[in-house]
């Protein structure tokens, strides 16, 4: 049994192991593949794990000793999955493995903006304190998050343990979603019109068609106050992101803080770098080592269920 993995460094860049997948056949890792690789790298393995390569029709019409794709994470819309069908090639992935880090990121973002903690300690380094005449000062407006409201685009599993986060804190919730789940939670359900009145809204819905590129200005002008703040750990084209930076750039939003952008890896024309009020981080809510773990774990479990002829989490 050959066994490939063909980006292995974005689950594991050295600090997890690979070994216990070795009990299942020869493992060969890549820790980066370009497209044009992809094909001779699989050769002829049976199993191939990934996390961002393109699989296509041409890809698995050259593999034809291929019989499980393994995708080390949530989503797959990098694999062709008529295409497995067609070749009789099934496809797991893992979901809820990144819930709690995800959910602790989103507050990461929420209290850099209200508590300032990077601006003050570096103001501090450079010696605003000890040239102080006060025992205390601050350079930026702190805040508190008990009685504000976050609105939250979505209520699946991240969606719900941000919502019980913000509870702790003493926030009030609403989101936009007609979820059951909502309801049991005892979250207020509201349109869109009902984001005006939220301090923060973060996203937490999939990727499709009618809702890229959704958070535009006409958007933000029309749901969001200006006093508002926007979080993004889901996916970078929900917003338009020239309109975004207008919008911070213009006073009509007070904040962006995301995770993701429309193009990974970032590009320098991306035009949030220029953008006020915004904070970005590299993709990496998912990438606590606990979490990418759990992750890893669930990879080798989805391959011993498939070898065992009982595949669990099948996407295809």
């Amino acid at each position: 049994m050959k066994i490939t993995i063909l980006d292995g460094h974005a689950l594991n860049p050295g600090d997890l192991s690979w070994k216990p997948l070795e009990q299942f056949g020869d493992v060969f890792v890549y820790p980066r593949t370009e497209e044009s690789d992809v094909v001779s790298r699989i050769g002829d393995s049976d199993i191939v794990l990934l996390n961002k390569i393109n699989i296509t029709e041409e890809v698995l019409s050259k593999c034809p000793n291929l019989k499980y794709i393994g995708v080390q994470a949530t989503g797959y819309n990098v694999i062709d999955l008529q295409a497995c069908r067609n070749h009789g090639v099934t496809v797991t992935n893992v979901s809820s493995y990144s819930t709690n880090a995800v959910a602790q990121h989103v507050f990461a973002f929420i209290l850099a903006f209200t508590n300032r903690v990077s601006e003050h300690s570096q103001s501090v380094m450079d010696g605003g304190w000890t040239k102080s005449l006060d025992f205390c000062y601050w350079n930026f407006p702190i805040t508190e998050l008990d009685g504000k409201t976050l609105g939250i685009y979505g209520y699946g599993n991240i969606g719900s343990k941000v919502a019980s986060i913000a509870k702790s804190f003493g926030m009030n919730v609403v989101t936009v979603n007609k979820s059951l789940r909502a309801q049991n939670d005892g979250i207020a359900q509201v349109g869109l019109e009902g984001l005006k009145k939220c301090s923060f809204i973060s996203l937490h819905c999939p990727l499709t068609k009618e809702n890229a590129g959704m958070f535009d200005r006409q958007l933000i002008q029309k749901v969001i106050s200006p006093e508002s703040i926007l979080i993004n750990t889901a996916r970078g084209a929900l917003v338009n992101e020239e309109d975004i930076a207008f919008c911070l750039n213009n006073g009509l939003l007070a904040g962006y803080a995301a995770d993701v952008v429309s193009e990974e890896p970032m590009k320098s024309s991306n035009p949030l770098l220029k953008a006020k009020n915004c904070i970005i981080t590299p993709h990496i809510a998912w990438a606590p080592k606990e979490t990418r773990q759990r992750l890893l774990d669930t990879v080798i479990e989805n391959l011993k269920c498939f070898l065992q002829g009982n595949p669990q989490n099948v996407v295809s």
